[in-house]
């Protein structure tokens, strides 16, 4: 699509232009396709001015690691809430591009549309890559919510202004601190929220997730 084309080194004001334009485009629907491998993604900042980033490929719903990516390379746009997709995706879609597979799905270190604009960087990325992804962040960006039970399993909606559901708090683990999942690209809420759980059969972040960001941060 025309409107996926834009450049990565933008100002502030001309990366929000292009959140609030492509927000638009993003799918909230899942094709009920089966999902046998799921992808993780990381991006860690050894320096200012240079970016690690990791993909991996698990099975799913067994969760062997089939395949890793790392790559590291300059990174001009700087650290800015709200901005982070501009940052992280022009290395994560080079560390995508030499995987030798493509997941079904990918888990990503941040938000989906629980953000000001609605379009965080799992929104952002699926676009671009045309992939089913999903938002699992460690913290909250955006949004209003009650923190849900303590068991595993338990979630409580985050709402944005106008009290649209647009993520779950999550629990991944028994009385520990939830994560913040929301829909990326090409998946419902629902669907987003169960593959998650899945993800996590032991520790409070997704598998893909844990190996990924180990190897963003010990790959030298």
């Amino acid at each position: 699509m025309a409107e996926l084309k834009h450049r990565w080194d933008l100002s502030p004001s001309e990366g929000i232009a292009v959140q609030k334009k492509l927000r638009r485009l993003v799918s909230k629907r899942w094709n009920e396709a089966e999902i046998r491998t799921v992808g993780g993604l990381d991006v860690h900042f050894p320096a200012r001015d240079r970016a690690r980033a990791v993909a991996v490929v698990m099975s799913f719903p067994g969760l062997e690691t089939i395949e890793t990516s790392i790559i590291e390379r300059e990174c001009s746009f700087p650290y800015m809430p709200g901005l982070l997709s501009f940052r992280e995706i022009p290395p994560l879609l080079e560390a995508i591009g030499r995987l030798k597979s493509k997941p079904d799905i990918f888990l990503c270190d941040g938000h989906g549309i629980a953000h000001p604009r609605g379009l965080g960087l799992a929104s952002h990325l699926g676009l671009v890559i045309d992939t089913p992804t999903i938002g699992c962040a460690k913290s909250p960006l955006y949004g209003k919510f009650v923190m849900p039970g303590p068991e595993k399993g338990m979630h409580s909606p985050i709402k944005d202004k106008k009290d649209k559901t647009i993520g779950y708090v999550l629990r991944t683990r028994d009385r520990t601190r939830p994560i913040y999942v929301s829909v990326g690209h090409r998946i419902s809420l629902r669907k987003a929220v169960s593959v998650v759980l899945k993800c996590t059969p032991k520790y409070r972040i997704p598998e893909p997730l844990r190996l990924a960001h180990r190897l963003a941060g010990n790959s030298r």
